[in-house]
């Protein structure tokens, strides 16, 4: 998909902060364009301050000059803007391709009004092409992996140059090919409940708003009313 697409729903998104927001700040290739048109906005006069879901989106955020914040002067969110793997009619998504899935869910559940952008090839009729991502602690993985096997799919650990990929927390993540997820509340629920599972990259009612960007030079906005 190009890049065209992903910066047309990244700008769009960025029209829905004001200034005074708190303003999330996600993670992945069309979040990035989001972030540097917040950038642009905040060199003009904009006046927000960020939360970065990964230590590579508070780095981009720091370039731009967008101020950044933590949790530890705020319990809020005022609008997050981020991206995914996989996104359904109803809003479920699947995230954490890159990584940054634990931070992601935090700063959704904080939030007032979460906005996810994306190409069209992310939407789908059913979740589980993309293979889910799991965040699990390195310590006893192995067992970690076996319960999750119950499930329904064969996971793999996420490698990174020779390496078990290592997240921003410090983690390790499982990536998991369900091939259909016809239920994404309850596999979330069950993943959760596995001891060593840390968090899973199913986001259940979390969207508010999907920004679609299209190869035609379209965009199509979804709402949770419509």
């Amino acid at each position: 998909m190009s890049d065209d697409a992903k910066k047309r729903a990244g700008e769009k998104a960025a029209e829905y902060v004001e200034s005074g927001h708190i303003v999330g700040l996600g993670t992945g290739s069309t979040a990035y364009f989001a972030i540097v048109r917040l950038g642009a906005l905040v060199r003009e006069g904009l006046d927000i301050k960020g939360i970065a879901t990964s230590e590579a989106s508070a780095a981009l955020a720091r370039e731009q000059g967008i101020p950044l914040i933590d949790f530890s002067v705020t319990d809020r969110i005022d609008v997050t803007i981020d991206g995914a793997d996989e996104v359904d009619r109803s809003f479920n998504l699947i995230k954490g391709g890159g990584g940054a899935l634990l931070r992601e869910k935090i700063v959704a559940r904080a939030t007032e009004t979460q906005i996810i952008v994306a190409d069209e090839s992310k939407l789908k009729a059913q979740l589980g092409a993309f293979p889910l991502p799991v965040e699990i602690t390195p310590f006893g993985w192995q067992a970690t992996r076996a319960r999750i096997r119950n499930l329904g799919c064969e996971p793999q650990l996420r490698m990174t140059n020779g390496d078990p990929f290592v997240t921003d927390n410090g983690n390790t993540i499982l990536d998991c090919p369900f091939e259909a997820i016809p239920d994404p509340p309850e596999l979330e629920k069950e993943l959760r409940s596995i001891p060593g599972v840390v968090e899973c990259g199913l986001f259940v009612a979390l969207t508010d708003r999907v920004l679609i960007g299209k190869t035609d030079g379209t965009l199509l906005e979804l709402s949770e009313t419509e």
